[in-house]
């Protein structure tokens, strides 16, 4: 089992930047594949950017694209996501993600882990 806990959301302007991260603990050993999803109200949980086990592989969704930028720190067991230029539509709760593997994923359905997630507002 892996439990994972997010922190560095907010309440910001748009044009604004915001860091997230995310700490594993439990059984960290094995790769895992780190991957931020969102969902906004009364939407669907979407995916924003993945990062393989050894950070050599990066994915983004189109619409996070050259403003969010994922890393990750295997030493210390956590994941990062830069978020640049926030726009009103970030707008969402963001969780991290984690499953076993190499490469990266898109589906949110293929992710055995999820923090609990935390709160990120844009205002305009």
């Amino acid at each position: 089992q892996v439990q994972l806990v997010e922190s560095g959301g907010g309440l910001v302007q748009a044009g604004a930047s915001l860091r997230l991260s995310c700490t594993a603990s439990g059984r960290t050993s094995s790769p895992y594949v780190m991957g931020w999803f969102r969902q906004a109200p009364g939407k669907e949980r979407e995916f924003a950017a993945v990062i393989s086990w050894s950070g050599g592989s990066t994915d983004y969704a189109d619409s996070v694209k050259g403003r969010f930028t994922i890393s990750r720190d295997n030493a210390k067991n956590t994941v990062y996501l830069q978020m640049n230029s926030l726009k009103p539509e970030d707008t969402a709760v963001y969780y991290c993600a984690a499953r076993t593997g190499w490469g990266t994923f898109r589906g949110v359905k293929t992710y055995d882990f999820w923090g609990q997630g935390t709160q990120v507002t844009v205002s305009s």
